[in-house]
């Protein structure tokens, strides 16, 4: 039985059982059985024997399951070199067609429906599919607006094999989509293809469509959301056959006896969804106070001296920042687990003098060994400690370890804690995506020592990377994960994510540009992509998002991409800031080094100061949302379309910070205006102090937005609590009357105001 529902009056078993009906004297047509599972306004009304299952708000249908909206996808017998990955049953290079489909694939929808049991908190429904298979599909309510449904086929040994389980549940025409992990394209997935695993593709200059965090959460504008709880490879094809089409296809092969397990949730407001994704799957990790604020990091640092001088600098340039970590340390090699010495002599008084400074201190870290670094490879393959069945990896570093494998694992821990031993309090995690499933339509096999393989372990092994990391960080104040990739439910152990090697310009997906070496490149995106990267995540579960702020790819950025990048980072969870090398200095550059290359100068600086002490400022205002989520749900930064679908306009360059907050970043090179939707009501500008006027909303406006600003709007009879002005560090610093910390002293709130009908305060 579910959990949390009234019971409405149950069906007589009689009426449901095998179909039979009770004894009538009338003559009349009887109807099928059906049945209402829910109470309240969230129900799930099954009708026709099953034939039609409807959630609904209210009288509103929100998702409509037909007779043909599960589907089981057969062939004459499986093959276990086949991925039977989706994808490639829909996907088309550029100017080519999808590979062919396995040898004798065909769809079959249910021919018999029977609502073998039902009462106002479960129901179970007999399929019969024809050509001896048959299903079980068993629905419960889980809580108020969520529901769990499972479908289990029953395969004969002799006859056709389950290949595919797929659902195909038709949604409102009108609806927009949200969801779905981490999307470079549109924060609106209407008209897309969605794989949930790593795929490799030809469409832009990266190797594979990018899909780090692909996260099977659809949700629905009308106010619904569908969440396969599955590790197996799937795709949701969102609205491309037919407007109000979804097609979910999962390739489950031999595990197709396990069944498929799905959620329906529904909800007033789109935005409140994403509460019932945590309640299935737990709610994410509360990340580390100071992660609020600024980071500044270099790709690679130099040496000891070049650390501690940009220490010294931060403070002497009055440039609030909250952390620093090494990007890259591999002079040492991957799995060295040290700093090398020849450049770093004194690493445990480095990092002091970071913590001395008010800054937490932060590694890159990958789940690998090169086998130069002595003893400790020889120790992991004499011991075993590596994948027992190696694929074709996607790392140019060696091995991934099998943490699968209990020795393994402790062994690997063994080596974290050498890095906390020096002072390490967190960890940039790289990597992790060796266990891509497909090379075409074939299998990339993988083995592990539990047993399980690369079927699964494409989500898996992300999953045991990250947490063998997060317990060995037992400091609530100073625990820090940020990951490049991440799989559903491993929110509860991610601190922060990064998109990956963004390129450090401000194309769009898709658009080419000429990188500095004159070769023309199809991007995967630059500051455009990472606003919808961060928007896209927010309602797929994972809240805390940061960008390499300028950008990765083909470093370093032009002033005004930095400018117009730092502008937006400063109005999101997390500011991130560090590129990759430059021409002329290898080691990346810092806000305050100016070269030709990268156009920066005082006036950079001075701006950057602006917008990292607003970001750092905020921090209570962050926060607040952030302990927030473990109550609503709500993510911190919010797509104006998920926010307020009832206009129907779903800009990806535009959103909500909070309840009080809006954000218009400038996306696109050489603009100085900016056009943006108005909301409903009044609205500040945050530097100027004019009212914009959103009426009943959904209005556009044109407002200036000359390099050094980006628009920002405080809501009339919004609140927003700040720091003080004069804030430097969230850490304690050694020399409180020199930095001032958030730490030290955590001191008043200060706070912006906007009385409604009046200026701001």
């Amino acid at each position: 039985m579910g959990v949390g529902a009234v019971r409405a009056v149950t069906l007589p078993l009689l009426l449901l059982v095998g179909g039979l009906a009770a004894p009538s004297c009338s003559s009349a047509p009887r109807s099928a059985p059906s049945a209402t599972l829910g109470a309240g306004s969230f129900t799930l009304s099954v009708a026709d024997g099953g034939q039609t299952l409807t959630l609904a708000n209210g009288t509103t249908p929100l998702l409509t399951f037909p007779a043909d909206a599960l589907e089981l996808g057969i062939v004459p017998q499986l093959d276990d070199a086949l991925s039977y990955d989706p994808w490639f049953l829909a996907y088309a290079p550029l100017g080519g067609s999808p590979l062919p489909p396995p040898d004798g694939l065909a769809w079959l929808a249910p021919q018999s429906f029977t609502l073998v049991s039902a009462d106002a908190v479960d129901a179970e429904i007999a399929l019969d599919f024809g050509q001896g298979l048959t299903a079980t599909l068993s629905l419960q309510v889980d809580a108020p607006g969520r529901f769990s449904a499972t479908l289990v086929p029953q395969i004969p040994a002799a006859g056709p094999q389950v290949a595919f389980m797929r659902l195909r549940p038709r949604a409102s025409s009108t609806d927009a989509f949200y969801g779905m992990g981490e999307q470079e394209d549109s924060v609106d997935s209407r008209g897309k293809l969605r794989p949930m695993q790593l795929e490799t593709t030809t469409t832009t200059e990266s190797p594979d469509n990018e899909a780090h965090f692909p996260i099977p959460l659809l949700v629905g504008t009308s106010g619904w959301g569908l969440f396969v709880e599955s590790k197996r490879v799937g795709l949701f094809d969102v609205a491309t056959q037919a407007p109000d089409l979804v097609e979910v296809t999962y390739g489950t092969a031999e595990q197709s006896d396990q069944g498929l397990q799905f959620h329906l949730f529904a909800a007033d407001a789109p935005l409140d969804v994403t509460k019932f994704y945590y309640d299935a799957t737990g709610y994410p990790r509360l990340p580390a106070p100071w992660s609020l604020g600024p980071w500044i990091r270099r790709d690679v640092d130099r040496d000891q001296t070049q650390v501690l001088e940009g220490v010294a600098l931060m403070q002497l340039l009055d440039l609030p920042s909250s952390a620093t970590w090494f990007d890259r340390r591999d002079s040492s090699g991957v799995g060295a687990f040290a700093l090398d010495p020849a450049r770093f002599p004194d690493p445990k008084a480095m990092i002091q003098a970071v913590h001395d400074a008010g800054l937490r201190f932060a590694v890159w870290a990958g789940p690998y060994i090169q086998k130069f670094v002595e003893p400790t490879y020889d120790q992991a393959e004499s011991a075993g400690y590596f994948t027992p069945v190696e694929g074709i990896p996607a790392n140019g570093f060696g091995d991934p370890i099998d943490f699968t494998d209990p020795q393994a694992y402790s062994f690997w821990q063994s080596l974290i804690a050498k890095d906390i031993t020096m002072g390490v309090e967190g960890f940039e995690m790289d990597y992790a995506e060796d266990i891509f499933p497909s090379v075409g339509t074939r299998r990339n096999v993988w083995g592990f020592f539990d047993g399980s393989t690369d079927r699964t372990m494409h989500y898996g092994y992300t999953v045991d990377y990250h947490r063998a990391y997060q317990q060995m960080l037992t400091n609530p104040e100073g625990a820090f994960l940020l990951c490049r990739t991440g799989r559903w439910g491993d929110q509860v152990t991610v601190s922060f994510t990064w998109p990956g090697d963004m390129d450090a310009n401000m194309a769009q997906h898709g658009d080419t540009y000429f990188d500095h070496s004159g070769n023309m490149q199809i991007a995967v995106g630059g500051l455009p992509a990472t606003v919808i990267m961060g928007l896209t995540l927010g309602p797929s579960g994972f809240p805390f998002f940061a960008s390499d702020t300028g950008g990765y790819r083909d470093s370093p950025p032009n002033n005004e991409t930095f400018t117009r990048w730092f502008e937006q980072t400063a109005l999101s969870s997390g500011m991130d800031v560090g590129d990759a090398s430059s021409p002329e200095d290898p080691y990346s550059d810092t806000p305050w080094e100016f070269t030709p290359e990268n156009g920066r100068n005082e006036t950079t600086l001075d701006t950057y100061r602006t917008y990292a002490r607003l970001h750092m400022r905020l921090f209570p205002y962050e926060w607040t949302y952030a302990k927030r989520i473990a109550v609503d749900g709500r993510p911190i930064t919010r797509a104006f379309g998920l926010v307020y679908p009832q206009f129907g306009m779903h800009p990806s360059d535009e959103y909500l910070f909070g309840d009080d907050l809006l954000v218009a970043p400038v996306v696109t090179a050489g603009a100085t205006t900016r056009t943006l939707v108005l909301p409903p009501g009044d609205w500040v500008d945050w530097w100027q102090g004019i009212t914009y006027s959103g009426d009943v909303g959904g209005g556009q406006i044109t407002v200036p937005a000359p390099l050094d600003t980006m628009p920002l709007f405080l809501r009339a009879g919004g609140v927003v609590p700040l720091l003080r002005p004069t804030i430097q560090r969230m850490a304690p610093t050694a020399t409180p009357t020199l930095l001032d910390s958030f730490g030290n002293d955590a001191g008043v709130l200060y706070a912006r105001l906007v009385p409604t009908g009046s200026a701001p305060a």
